[in-house]
């Protein structure tokens, strides 16, 4: 047989290992499994008292029936016990506890089942069932009862703290100095011992306490639910804010592909009716037509997918490469329109003192807004007035405010080398989807400017905005302001609205210049439709 060598012991001097390899008992494992065991036992317990609560929640009367059968249990005990002396020992038996502490006990107790439902009546039960006790109490010298008294008032204590915690700071303070003014008034003046005696200074230290306790449990109860509230409150103000935000881009961002693809689509339109219409007999200005028709498409295309991409971008999106467009470019926006049969004419009025145009200077806000009001109105004119109609753009840049007026002839005029209208061209105008105008107004209201629109005396229709170009409080100088994400806006959105040329539920009519119809001269039109053109059916 082998010889095994003695292990070398490792023990302390208390008997316990000191250094045990790991993994084994009292090693550096069971020093690591301390912290999680003691974590799980803490959460066992904190989920044993979470059931308790519950339980409690849902049982009241039962837990009521409890704390009655507690606070009978504590009476007789201390009606049992022997203070005399130095000694503190109970009398158990028969005939340890007068038989009137035991009734009087049972009466005082059993209202207690129904603190919750009555608290003020239980309370004046249990007063007068101690103050009664109080005068039925054994004498002194009486054995066994000599040198105590029955704690009857254990109830009246508990009792006072339901009404505490059941009611108004007002109301509990009230009930508890009378509570405690009565309950040791009568210690002192019915009781069997002098009114200097420790059960008097008891009674009144546990009631002023159980008022206490009761109120401070009502205001940190009253406090919680304050902050529930408030939390939910601001759940619910979050929630709306998301949707009113979600809403307002999902109308900037429909505003914004309107502005963008409208103008060309209606120019793509117009051409392709005039190559459509002269394709047989002059298929060189068909060519032409198509060319434009081409561009006009190229250039919608190119400014969708870069509205898109915007908008598909996460996280912050970057600045644009290019600036927005603005007034400095209407030359080429008019360009564009001449190509497609429209005469347009601009012309601008300086502020006084300023010399000849070029224009000063304006806010990039301010700027992008005018370029996209007289793109939109010169589509309706292009849209709305047919073939030959004669358009006049007139900028006028005051001393706080820049005004466009965008008017047309409707169509009674004929521009030069404008077609011909065939079989083939539509008399009636083409529908509008309905944006146009709301678009218009609520770029002029995001800059707290007014826009006006109508139809002419004469025929045609008159679109005039006004752009304040102080800064205001509050208001950002950028594109944002009138565009941005955070721009708010007011106005409706209907879609039923019609995009007329002038024609919208909403717009407002003109009986002759300068007279504006509708309930608000000085901010954005909403007034009643107009009459429908002469000779141009009911405009989109």
């Amino acid at each position: 047989m082998s010889h095994v060598p003695d292990a070398p012991d490792i023990r302390g001097a208390s008997g316990v290992p000191d250094d045990l390899p790991d993994g084994e008992p009292g090693g550096a494992t069971a020093a690591a499994d301390a912290p999680g065991t003691t974590a799980r036992s803490a959460s066992a317990g904190a989920s044993a008292l979470g059931d308790v609560r519950q339980w409690m929640h849902a049982h009241p009367y039962a837990v009521d029936a409890l704390v009655a059968l507690g606070a009978f249990v504590a009476i007789l005990l201390g009606a049992a016990t022997e203070t005399s002396g130095r000694e503190i020992r109970p009398h158990f038996g028969p005939g340890a506890v007068d038989p009137r502490t035991v009734v009087l006990a049972a009466l005082a107790c059993a209202a207690l089942v129904l603190r919750r439902r009555a608290p003020m009546p239980v309370l004046c039960v249990t007063g007068l069932v101690t103050v009664v006790g109080l005068v039925v109490d054994p004498r002194v010298g009486t054995p066994p009862y000599e040198g105590h008294r029955a704690p009857i008032v254990i109830a009246a204590i508990i009792a006072l703290y339901t009404v505490s915690n059941r009611t108004d700071r007002v109301t509990s303070v009230r009930v508890g100095a009378v509570t405690v003014g009565v309950l040791t008034a009568a210690g002192m003046l019915l009781g069997s011992h002098p009114w200097y005696t420790q059960d008097n200074l008891a009674t009144f230290a546990w009631t002023g306490l159980a008022a206490a306790a009761g109120d401070a449990v009502r205001s940190r109860r009253a406090f919680v639910d304050a902050i529930r509230e408030r939390a939910e409150r601001a759940e619910r103000t979050r929630e709306e804010e998301a949707r009113r935000r979600v809403a307002e881009e999902r109308m900037r961002i429909a505003r914004e592909l309107h502005d963008v693809v409208a103008h060309h689509i209606a120019l793509v339109n117009v051409q392709a009716g005039v190559a459509s219409h002269v394709m047989d007999q002059r298929p060189d200005q068909a060519k032409e037509a198509l060319a434009h028709v081409r561009e006009a498409s190229r250039h919608a295309l190119g400014e969708l997918q870069a509205t898109v991409g915007l908008l598909r971008q996460s996280g912050e999106s970057t600045a644009p490469t290019e600036p927005a467009p603005g007034l400095d470019v209407l030359d080429e926006l008019t360009e564009g329109f001449a190509r497609a049969g429209l005469s347009v004419s601009v012309r601008s009025e300086p502020a006084p003192g300023e010399g000849e145009p070029p224009l000063p200077s304006v806010p990039s806000a301010v700027d992008l807004t005018a370029y996209r009001v007289v793109q939109e109105a010169l589509t309706n004119v292009q849209k709305h007035a047919g073939p030959g109609a004669h358009a006049e753009v007139r900028i006028a840049t005051r001393a706080d405010a820049l005004e466009v007026t965008v008017t047309d002839d409707g169509g009674t005029g004929r521009a030069v080398g404008a077609p011909e209208p065939g079989p083939g061209a539509s008399a009636v105008p083409a529908a509008g989807g309905g944006h146009g105008l709301i678009g218009m107004r609520e770029r002029a209201a995001a800059l707290h400017g007014m826009c006006e629109t109508g139809p002419l005396p004469d025929g045609g229709f008159r679109v005039h905005v006004r752009l304040p170009l102080q800064h205001r409080d509050g208001d950002s100088d950028g594109p944002a302001a009138a565009d941005g994400p955070g721009a708010h806006h007011d106005h409706g959105h209907d879609d039923g609205q019609d995009d007329g040329h002038g024609e919208g539920p909403d717009d407002g009519y003109r009986d002759g210049p300068g007279q504006v119809h509708g309930p608000e001269r000085n901010g954005p039109c909403h007034g009643r439709p107009p009459a429908p053109r002469a000779g141009k059916g009911t405009s989109a």
